[in-house]
């Protein structure tokens, strides 16, 4: 899950064109966007349900800490970058935050073992176990060091980020434990490029219909496109539905007959 800064609206109740965001949702065949103007808990529950029982793969925003801390997984590529930060800090940010980054070497080194089948998935989770616990100590260490509320020194940034990481700390695995669960939110990164140079060679969406072109387009191509269907094909048989008062094309995998397709075809 993914959002990016955009303009226009989605409820034709923007004005004065404040800020609003591209959400996207990303899943191994179907992919959704919408435009909403926060990007606070409210718009990730609108996106998601609040009944969300999968689970959830994203960065640490707060947004989405209202799902269950044992159904998410953090991305790691985002874990790195605060690694390598912390680890370029002077004093002792700077020794805490090289042994991060060599256990976050470690566990990637071993996942694309996996990737590659040089390395099961249950040999695998047995030696995660001694990196999670070198993780995790090192995050304690540096969450033991008295800091003031406001104090603004390298370490007490060091700090906080480690006592934030303790906190959610079993989402950092998920991935170890749970197949098909990927360790970073790449995939969602990927979809939203596109959309992020759209916006910007062009002036953005300022009406409700304009937003919804745009969240409602990115959504079926994105979604074609993981399915390896035709778009153009997808595009006539939608228009043809519309114009011949039947029911429009699913983008659900395996959810149209050829039949259905050819005679949507032949009414356009």
């Amino acid at each position: 899950m993914k959002q990016a800064k955009t303009c226009g609206n989605i409820d034709g109740s923007n004005p004065l064109q404040h800020q609003a965001w591209l959400w996207v949702a990303v899943t191994p065949l179907v992919t959704f966007f919408e435009i909403a103007l926060t990007r606070c808990t409210s718009a990730a529950k609108n996106l998601l349900g609040e009944n969300f029982a999968g689970i959830l793969n994203s960065d640490r925003y707060g947004a989405y800490n209202w799902v269950d801390i044992n159904r998410r997984q953090l991305c790691w590529a985002h874990l790195k970058r605060e690694f390598i930060k912390i680890s370029e800090r002077p004093g002792v940010s700077k020794e805490l935050g090289i042994a991060l980054v060599k256990q976050q070497e470690k566990l990637f080194e071993l996942w694309h073992r996996v990737r590659d089948g040089t390395l099961t998935r249950c040999d695998f989770a047995s030696l995660v176990k001694d990196i999670r616990t070198c993780i995790k100590a090192t995050l304690q260490e540096a969450a033991d060091y008295e800091v003031a509320t406001r104090e603004k020194t390298p370490l007490a940034k060091t700090v906080r980020t480690c006592r934030q990481l303790l906190k959610v700390e079993p989402a950092l695995w998920l991935f170890v434990t749970t197949e098909g669960v990927e360790p970073t939110n790449n995939a969602a990164e990927r979809a939203i490029r596109p959309a992020v140079i759209w916006r910007r060679t062009s002036f953005g969406s300022q009406t409700q219909a304009g937003s919804t072109f745009v969240a409602r387009m990115l959504t079926v191509v994105t979604t074609l496109k993981s399915q390896n269907r035709n778009i153009l094909e997808f595009m006539t048989l939608a228009v043809a539905a519309v114009r011949s008062g039947q029911a429009s094309p699913c983008l659900l995998p395996e959810a149209i007959t050829n039949s259905d397709e050819e005679d949507l075809l032949k009414a356009a």
